[in-house]
């Protein structure tokens, strides 16, 4: 497992929780709460693309 700093978790209003992190590398990852070994890898700006896509309503999910 590469060595990844996990953010605080973010939490939208059902009960789904999930965290995005990053490594030295410049990968990012995001995972679900309490899954964190199991996580989506990509690039940083591919990762930031797709939570703005969310937080600007063009999707009502994550996963």
């Amino acid at each position: 497992m590469p060595d990844i700093t996990w953010e605080e978790p973010f939490c939208g209003e059902g009960a789904s929780c999930f965290r995005l992190g990053t490594d030295g590398q410049g990968n990012g990852y995001i995972a679900i709460l309490g899954k964190e070994d199991r996580y989506l890898t990509d690039s940083q700006d591919a990762l930031r693309n797709m939570i703005r896509d969310i937080k600007a309503g063009k999707t009502d999910h994550l996963l």
